[in-house]
């Protein structure tokens, strides 16, 4: 059957006030671009006119200035799961317009089958093609694109010019069956196609095609500067003195790498270590290092969600596409991001920091505990079931006035059960087989930034009193209650909390 053309402005009036909407996608890599910002239009025009207008957005992770920007500068954005990474919706959700729930990713597909968020009304996936017969080649990311298709009452498709036809085959598409009949996902190296290439969807559903020709946009990463190499550097240097002492194969392990800089910084230690050996990587997201370690021979091959590069490397990518084709395979978020082949393939991961603190535990989500930054993402899901998880973070931030390392977390993403170590620019701090007090004696010494190393020490004295994890709960916050005092948190005075 042959599906209308539609304008983005047509699609969007598909769309009513309360709807419930999936997209497909994962960070920016293949997320709607035209009807999103038509339906932000949409909405501000409702707005004026004194009509309600919000919808309900369900992702495979964060999207793009298309989505959450255009529609949180709209106030067009009810509720939103499960993680976002926009400045505009950030505001929102931190001042309550929008109803943020953090999610970790691999769990959302399968709560969205169960009906616990209620019916998807209208499905927006990007494509690089689609049949008369309901035949969808994703773009560049797939996230929930399946669940969302399978689910939606109708469905709305980007076919976007700017992908080429050729990335068919990077794809693996498998959805698991639901508990209580689920098996086995059988991914058994990181390598294994255990889906199709295409997405089947019911073409009764698609209501029509909106053509576009947008790239995905993403920026490309600042060079790395002294403190970032530094932690990629002690990144490399743990896990090789693993390698040395036999504790982890020969052969080495898979790698799962979050997001950003110190990610960037990490791989491209790894990729100059003659020590380490080719490795492959299972993990959500790859990024443009990534790129430069396939063509010097270190990645192997990397299985992902999405393809999030920058326009360049992206250009780079589709012109030589033959030599991908066998290096990069795009599954959606719960297989991705799966805890049962993250503990079977025995993941190496590695995840950043907003802070830690001198037991081990991290915040990866809350600004001085209350203001959301970006969300827990996959972390949890790689860091939960990882062969050996890893965080790391610099150890101060905003010129020194911020320690990243607090007596007490101000906000608990990961306890110190799933941390394994610990890395700043300082140092190493392997936390395996050690009590509280050693962890906190660990941490100072190896990764406190030396001019918050003697106010730690002085309040690990102070929590002495007794218990397993010693704490003086008065003065717990004190870092933070300080910095917002007196926007230092070096000015901290353990006796006012006495």
């Amino acid at each position: 059957m042959a599906f209308p053309i539609l304008t983005a402005q047509e699609a969007a009036e598909v769309i009513k006030n309360g709807d419930n909407l999936g997209l497909s996608g994962f960070t920016a890599a293949g997320t709607p671009k035209a009807v999103t910002e038509a339906l932000a239009k949409k909405a501000e025009k409702e707005h004026a006119e004194g009509r309600p207008f919000k919808v309900n957005i369900f992702t495979g992770a964060s999207t793009n200035d298309h989505v959450d920007g255009a529609l949180a500068r709209a106030n067009a954005i009810d509720k939103r799961t499960p993680y976002q990474s926009s400045a505009d919706l950030r505001k929102r959700i931190n001042s309550h317009d929008t109803n943020y729930f953090d999610l970790h990713l691999s769990e959302l597909a399968q709560k969205l089958r169960y009906g616990t968020f209620g019916d998807i009304d209208v499905a927006i996936i990007e494509a690089a093609h689609v049949s008369d017969n309901g035949e969808i080649l994703l773009g560049t990311g797939v996230g929930m694109a399946p669940t969302v298709a399978k689910l939606a009452k109708k469905i709305i498709i980007e076919l976007n010019e700017a992908i080429p036809t050729s990335v068919e085959g990077l794809h693996d598409i498998y959805m698991p069956l639901d508990p209580p009949y689920r098996r086995e996902i059988p991914i058994y190296k990181p390598n294994d196609r255990i889906g199709s290439t295409l997405l089947k969807v019911d073409p009764s559903k698609i209501v029509g095609i909106v053509k576009t020709n947008i790239t995905d946009g993403v920026h490309g990463f600042s060079p790395l500067d002294d403190v970032t190499k530094q932690i990629g550097a002690n990144v490399c240097d743990f896990l090789i003195g693993e390698l040395r002492r036999g504790a982890i194969p020969a052969s080495f392990l898979p790698l799962q790498s979050g997001v950003g800089n110190i990610a960037n910084a990490v791989l491209f230690g790894l990729g100059e270590s003659k020590e380490v050996p080719a490795f492959d990587m299972y993990t959500e997201v790859i990024q443009d290092a990534v790129v430069d370690l396939m063509e010097k021979g270190k990645c192997r091959f990397a299985s992902t969600c999405s393809m999030t590069f920058s326009d360049a490397k992206m250009t780079e990518i589709f012109s030589n596409i033959d030599f991908f084709r066998d290096k990069i395979l795009m599954r959606p978020g719960e297989i991705s991001n799966s805890p049962e082949i993250v503990r079977r393939l025995g993941v190496i991961t590695m995840n950043t920091a907003l802070e830690a603190d001198i037991f081990g535990n991290i915040n990866s989500t809350h600004v001085v505990g209350t203001k959301m930054m970006n969300g827990i993402g996959g972390s949890g899901d790689f860091t939960r079931n990882a062969y050996i998880s890893i965080f790391s973070c610099p150890s101060t931030a905003k010129g020194g006035l911020i320690s990243t390392i607090v007596p007490m977390v101000s906000h608990l993403d990961h306890s110190e059960h799933s941390v394994d170590v610990l890395i700043t620019d300082q140092g190493i701090a392997d936390l395996r087989g050690k009590s509280p007090i050693q962890r906190a004696e660990t941490i100072i010494d190896n990764c406190v930034n030396p001019e918050y190393k003697q106010l730690l020490r002085d309040y690990l004295k102070l929590s002495q009193a007794g218990g397993h994890t010693p704490h003086a709960l008065n003065a717990a916050l004190g870092f933070h209650t300080t910095f917002i005092t007196e926007g230092d948190m070096r000015k901290t005075d353990w006796s006012k909390f006495a």
